[in-house]
């Protein structure tokens, strides 16, 4: 089966008539003369005119190009596997910083509202039973956390599905309302050990190059988490040396998250209405990875917002069909939070593309201007 049979088969799967186009090569070439006819040597602003023409090209009928106003999908839940000692932290710290993040305390807070971002907590599926109906809170929950991933799998396929369909619904729900770009972050203890396994089982990466202190492990933490990981591989029968011929579902479900999960629902729910989504750092890239595998057209409309400072986070970066990330901060706090700083930089591409002038507005001569 290729690619493109293949994508609308899972894609079916999660909802029928679920469908992802291409960005059109005709509208690419179109943005690309429009920013060529600006004031200033073709290509000086570097990425940001990367930015602008894959931005103009999703959506080419949509004028002036916009990406406000914007919506971060902060997504939150338990895992199992904690149980196998690879956090320096308490499962409870995920319920306390759901709780955190609704009294607007948490970095995605902060950098969401100095950047223009509204923000939504998502419970896929925190350990403790439903939270109290709160204006930020949105209930996506598929259970009281995942199953150990070293004893089979974290969930079953229709719990994998159920959250992929929640995901891509409510984008879906949040595009009608107006939004006009989406970012993913997280927040669940022992989802880096998820997201490692998840990077080794679709992009190959070996356990121990995968993981790192993830909420701050030390060395010999880190050495247990990268045996948890091929434990658990090889429990659900991954191996990475076979990672392209792994189905993304069967990962996601056997070693995969609630809130990766509905991550991925929430990029691929994206690019279905031809907007863009910001990925966060290494957690959201395994969601983006399993995203992606879904459906390769995915990597028109995504960006990774940044480099993570997370050590696995640079061989998964070089499997992936996305662009190289936009920002290198040194950041690693997750959240979503590289995601709300890069976001400013789509606003820049944007205003870049609406309202600089043209050589024939602005009577300047484009001669000895341009290469």
């Amino acid at each position: 089966m290729n690619n493109a049979s293949s994508s609308c088969r899972l894609l079916e799967e999660i909802l029928p008539g679920l469908r992802i186009l291409p960005v059109d090569a005709a509208a690419l070439d179109a943005a690309q003369q429009h920013l060529d006819q600006l004031t200033k040597p073709r290509g000086s602003l570097g990425r940001l005119e990367e930015l602008a023409r894959r931005l103009a090209a999703m959506r080419p009928e949509v004028r002036p190009l916009s990406v406000s106003p914007a919506m971060m999908l902060t997504v939150a839940g338990d895992h199992g596997v904690t149980a196998q000692g690879i956090s320096p932290c308490p499962q409870i710290v995920t319920r306390q910083m759901v709780a955190n993040f609704c009294a607007g305390g948490a970095g995605v807070n902060v950098l969401s509202r100095v950047s223009g971002m509204d923000l939504r907590v998502v419970d896929a599926g925190c350990a403790g039973g439903p939270f109290a109906p709160h204006p930020m809170l949105v209930d996506a929950r598929l259970g009281d956390g995942t199953a150990d991933m070293t004893q089979g799998p974290a969930m079953s396929r229709e719990s994998c599905l159920a959250g992929l369909r929640r995901g891509v619904e409510l984008v879906r729900e949040l595009a009608t309302q107006g939004y006009a770009c989406f970012a993913t972050g997280e927040m669940g203890i022992g989802n880096s050990t998820s997201a490692a396994a998840v990077n080794g089982a679709l992009l190959g990466v070996a356990p121990e190059d995968a993981v790192g202190p993830g909420a701050g492990a030390d060395a010999r933490m880190v050495a247990r988490k990268a045996e948890v990981v091929r434990r658990a591989l090889a429990v659900n029968g991954l191996d990475p040396a076979a990672h392209a011929a792994h189905d993304p579902l069967t990962v996601l479900a056997a070693v995969g998250g609630y809130e990766l999960t509905v991550m991925a629902g929430i990029m691929l729910g994206a690019a279905s209405c031809r907007l863009p989504v910001l990925v966060d750092g290494f957690i959201c890239s395994a969601a983006y990875a399993a995203a992606e595998r879904i459906c390769p057209a995915l990597a028109d409309y995504a960006m990774l917002s940044h480099a993570s400072a997370e050590p696995g986070h640079v061989p998964a970066v070089a499997r992936l069909a996305a662009r190289r990330p936009l920002l290198d901060l040194g950041m690693r706090l997750g959240e979503g939070t590289g995601a709300a700083v890069a976001y400013h930089l789509l606003r820049c591409a944007v205003a870049v593309f609406n309202d600089m002038a043209t050589f024939e507005s602005a009577a300047v001569s484009s001669e000895g201007s341009l290469p």
